[in-house]
């Protein structure tokens, strides 16, 4: 008897050590996710950019990346990646390691681009599953802009030139295959009934250089690229694609107001991370992109080139994405033989 209690005295000390010892491992575990976002960052982040330097989405991304460093510690870097409408930037994030140090700035032209690449089959990731929205940063809209030696007034006067005039032989700039400005100027081919060669370039910046110069008459890309010119008359901006009429340039009708909703769009640069990235990095990212954005010299410098500081929530770009993706993959199935 003594013996049998002996050996269930034994057997009960080991059962509750093992129930300590599951315990605690279950409350390291459950912790774990909560530490890994407290450790983070513990090195530099970068900040990958799909399009040359100079562009409206990569001085946002620079300004924001400036603020990022001061409050978190660590370097925020980024890194232009040029190339297919912004695809091979984005290509290198979805393929990156979860883990907040690898992220993307990208704008309306990464739902269109994403699209055109998947209806030719050449898409290299998938948009609806690899890529996790971490904030909008800022909202910029888009202006469709001609060199000024172009004899039109607005959109509708150039269309209904190119319409009547067969022998013109005009050329349209954008920043890539299946960028915003692809899908406009092939849209208006199909509607207004009219010819013009797409002329794809690897970012806005290149865009706006060679339409100053007049190699192409046709271009379009974010306000904040080519305010300036505008304002000082070396470009003419014909249209916006906004839903109403944007406050630095109140003289300038929508595409709607012209009678072409279906170009219609408000554009944006955001923040995204692999699919997969935790969602406490996601949470303090979001944060800190969020009150960088507030910050006064931020909004100053935003303001001057009519770009609206944002700073939504994750889930607030991911509504955005989807309802373009949405809007756009109908347009984008018919346009699918004409999109470069």
């Amino acid at each position: 008897m003594n013996d049998l209690s002996s050996q269930g005295g034994v057997t009960l000390r080991a059962a509750r050590a093992i129930f300590i010892a599951t315990l605690g491992m279950a409350t390291l575990l459950a912790a774990a996710p909560t530490a890994w976002a407290q450790a983070y960052p513990s090195k530099p982040i970068k900040i990958i950019v799909p399009f040359p330097a100079g562009g409206t989405t990569d001085i946002a991304a620079r300004l924001v990346a400036q603020k990022m460093s001061e409050a978190m510690g660590q370097p925020v870097t980024v890194e232009n990646r040029g190339g297919a409408g912004g695809s091979l930037g984005a290509d290198a994030v979805a393929k990156a390691s979860p883990d907040g140090y690898t992220i993307l700035m990208h704008n309306i032209t990464f739902p269109l681009a994403s699209i055109s690449l998947a209806l030719a089959g050449r898409a290299p990731y998938n948009i609806d599953t690899d890529f996790a929205a971490i904030s909008n940063v800022v909202n910029v809209p888009l202006v469709i802009t001609a060199h000024p030696s172009v004899p039109v007034r607005d959109l509708r006067e150039l269309t209904n030139m190119l319409g009547s005039s067969k022998s013109l032989q005009y050329n349209y700039g954008s920043t890539g295959p299946g960028s915003f400005m692809n899908v406009v100027g092939e849209a208006l081919k199909r509607d207004a009934k009219f010819e013009m060669t797409h002329i794809p370039f690897k970012g806005a910046a290149p865009l706006k250089l060679e339409l100053l110069s007049g190699r192409i008459q046709v271009g379009g890309d974010q306000v904040s690229s080519s305010l300036a010119e505008i304002r000082k008359g070396t470009l003419k901006a014909l249209a916006t694609n906004s839903t109403k009429r944007i406050p630095a340039l109140p003289d300038v009708p929508t595409v709607r107001e012209l009678g072409f909703p279906v170009i219609e769009a408000n554009g944006w640069n955001g923040l995204f991370a692999p699919a997969k990235t935790p969602r406490e990095i996601i949470d303090r990212l979001q944060k800190e992109v969020a009150a960088a954005v507030r910050h006064p010299d931020l909004v100053k410098r935003f303001t001057d080139i009519a770009a609206e500081p944002s700073g939504s929530t994750s889930a607030e770009l991911d509504a955005t994405l989807k309802a373009q993706l949405a809007q756009f993959r109908p347009i984008l199935s018919e346009l699918k033989p004409n999109v470069e």
